[in-house]
């Protein structure tokens, strides 16, 4: 890694720059989400999770952006969460019938983990709080990294990727590999770790695309339709 640091160190500037540009761009990627929900008419199929995560994820940053004094951290977060809070309204306006009380819940529990975290941060030591807030934050990115992946039973049952947030999966890639490269130039291994693990996880949704077309074939929906009479 050393060799690979001392090569990209006269990019550092242009690397970090990059990284926070597609970082914001990133937030951007739900709007495709969301129309692929409007032109259908319903949120069936997809999950609000991606959305909620993002809107925790963001706010949370927004705090440890404070922590450190980083006002473009805090800039950046800001847009995060104000595009993710308009997603969850768009998704919960799109959710039909009983459905809805289920996105509530969704909404509670999310409020509940920020407002405990943002709690936690108030009490604990000042000494240790940052690194420990940080290890929570890298545990909360690669959940929401790998997120996706708990509908694998469904994906490969119905051989498809119909619901897997591609725009978002893709660019959280990109996002990745970026913050990737700034952490090999700054030779921090956390922030290396962090985003190699992310990127993994990222590959592995892509890779679905590549074997599972994004939409059920008629064979498939014929069987789940089946399915659902018998039981």
């Amino acid at each position: 890694m050393e060799s690979l640091a001392v090569a990209l160190q006269p990019y550092k500037d242009t690397v970090g720059l990059s990284a926070a540009v597609i970082t914001v761009l990133q937030f951007f990627s739900g709007v495709f989400v969301v129309n692929d929900i409007r032109r259908k008419g319903s949120s069936e199929g997809f999950s609000a999770g991606p959305f909620l995560g993002g809107a925790v994820f963001s706010l949370l940053n927004v705090q440890f952006g404070q922590m450190l004094q980083d006002d473009a951290m805090i800039k950046v977060n800001l847009i995060g969460l104000g595009l993710n809070v308009v997603y969850v309204c768009a998704f919960y306006w799109y959710t039909l019938g009983p459905a809805k009380n289920k996105v509530w819940g969704q909404i509670g529990l999310a409020g509940a983990i920020a407002a405990g975290l943002l709690a936690y941060v108030q009490y604990e030591d000042p000494k240790v709080v940052e690194f420990r807030f940080g290890m929570i934050l890298t545990v909360i990115l690669l959940i929401l990294v790998g997120m996706p992946l708990l509908g694998l039973g469904k994906i490969l049952k119905n051989k498809s990727t119909e619901g897997l947030p591609f725009p978002i999966i893709l660019s959280g890639s990109f996002v990745s590999l970026a913050w990737l490269l700034y952490g090999v130039i700054l030779r921090s291994n956390f922030l290396v770790a962090q985003n190699v693990i992310a990127l993994a996880l990222g590959l592995v949704q892509l890779s679905l695309f590549v074997i599972f077309p994004s939409k059920p074939s008629s064979s498939t929906k014929k069987a789940t339709k089946s399915d659902k009479k018998t039981n």
